[in-house]
């Protein structure tokens, strides 16, 4: 009998398995997919790493965590500046004195904030009573119009006008020169990809590929003390009462006879009418100079069971329907919830390697 049957490879998993081993724990690791790694995962083409669910940037300003990883794997020194293409028109991102200036021909911060200033109090939004009224009130109505949202509506597959306040809280405005996207202290990619940390993170560890638990709980039954599942709780419960819901992804990837394509790694297509969100030039992430390169067009779509999902629909009607199966996971005997499908909500990376480390922590000090 196993100490531990891990439920899905992705970071959580890997890192519980990894630690209870280093603990002396036996563990056996499912994964649904024919690969591990979750969606970190990179399949190799002719040098380039290819990121297949998506850009994944690594970035944390929790030192512990930013260790715990460098153990693994060594970093490049990568720092994520996209560029947002409004009809042809290119803008840096996050929004900051180059977008500024290339917006309204502004070349001091004092002259940004002003316009910015005045585009709020021309609007008049006072209590904003949805995600349109919400980022005007932020950033006012020429940033809104041509970097958000048309994006968000891509993204949620709705209008602006129809999308909670709350999704957009607060919009990151930096009034210097400053291209980098994240705050953090910490950022990179893994050299040679992802799939070196978690192949590193599972060394020595028992996994069976394509092995849907879900499916084939029966022939896993009393294999191990304590289960940890990672995929998504509603399904874990045979959707007893009702399903979550997703946001999906559907990526295009195409081979192209040249060495460098659009001279950025992330490229966000922030009109309504470019109906994919953004293009990733992988080679970018780890400064490639192969002959050829790879460009991941990136759509976002309605999310269906069985599909992969990607983003939670964090609205009122998600939210109790999780708190009710959330209820229901809390009385499990010798089952562990954790990770991004199991707890319903958008991860970063680092946060769930916390998570995971934390977790174990509890677990060997009960």
């Amino acid at each position: 009998m196993y100490d531990y049957l891990i439920v899905g490879s992705g970071l959580f998993g890997a890192v519980f398995a990894h630690e209870m081993k280093a603990a002396g724990k036996s563990c056996l690791v499912l994964e649904r997919r024919d690969h591990v790694g979750g969606n970190v995962y990179c399949e190799e083409k002719e040098g380039i790493r290819i990121h297949k669910y998506g850009a994944h940037i690594f970035h944390t300003s929790d030192k512990q965590v930013w260790n715990y990883v460098n153990q693994f794997v060594e970093f490049n020194n990568y720092v994520n500046s996209p560029v947002a293409n409004y009809k042809g028109e290119l803008y840096n991102l996050p929004f900051n004195m180059n977008t500024f200036t290339k917006m309204w021909g502004v070349v001091t911060p004092k002259q940004a904030a002003a316009k910015i200033a005045q585009q709020r109090r021309e609007a008049g939004i006072t209590e904003p009573k949805n995600l349109e009224e919400q980022a005007i009130s932020l950033i006012g109505t020429d940033i809104y119009t041509k970097l958000i949202k048309g994006y968000t509506e891509k993204q949620w597959g709705r209008s602006c006008t129809e999308l909670p306040a709350f999704i957009i809280k607060r919009l990151p405005v930096r009034y210097t020169f400053d291209n980098n996207y994240f705050n953090d202290r910490y950022q990179g990619i893994p050299i040679g990809g992802y799939n070196v940390l978690i192949d590193a993170l599972l060394d020595g560890i028992e996994v069976r590929t394509g092995v849907d638990y879900n499916k084939a709980r029966s022939e896993y039954e009393g294999v191990a003390r304590t289960v940890v599942y990672t995929g998504p709780i509603d399904e874990y419960f045979g959707y007893q009462l009702g399903r979550l819901e997703y946001r999906g992804l559907r990526f295009e990837t195409t081979r192209l006879e040249e060495e460098n394509y659009q001279g950025v790694a992330v490229m966000n297509y922030t009109d309504r009418e470019t109906p994919y969100t953004r293009s990733i030039e992988h080679k970018h992430f780890e400064f490639g100079t192969q002959p050829v390169t790879y460009v991941t067009k990136e759509y976002p779509a309605d999310w269906k069971p069985g599909e992969e999902a990607y983003y939670p629909v964090n609205n009122e009607r998600n939210q109790k329907l999780y708190e009710q199966y959330a209820e229901l996971a809390a009385k499990e005997e010798n089952v562990i919830f954790g990770g991004r499908l199991a707890e319903y909500k958008y991860y970063d990376m680092d946060d769930v390697i916390a998570s995971a480390l934390e977790m174990v922590k509890q677990v060997l000090a009960e």
